[in-house]
């Protein structure tokens, strides 16, 4: 029976760049498993993500904030 080889899109750290497709995390292979896994908990995800923020502020010290806080929590806000 043949492996196939599958990487998930997490990110990297200390450059948080996805480990699957090596674009910025989160990618949109990674937004879509997110929405998915927190379907029923939107407030548990926008948490989730801004503690990963956090985190990447501290490592992407020469990525402006603003810029951070776009790539990880703009998408993740609910639809009204």
């Amino acid at each position: 029976m043949s492996r196939r080889r599958h990487r998930d899109h997490l990110p990297t750290r200390p450059t948080w760049r996805c480990a699957a497709c090596g674009i910025a995390w989160p990618c949109s292979a990674a937004k879509l498993r997110l929405l998915g896994e927190y379907r029923h908990d939107r407030l548990a995800l926008t948490v989730y993500l801004a503690t990963l923020q956090a985190e990447a502020g501290e490592q992407l010290t020469e990525v402006d904030p603003a810029r951070l806080t776009e790539r990880f929590l703009s998408w993740a806000r609910a639809r009204g």
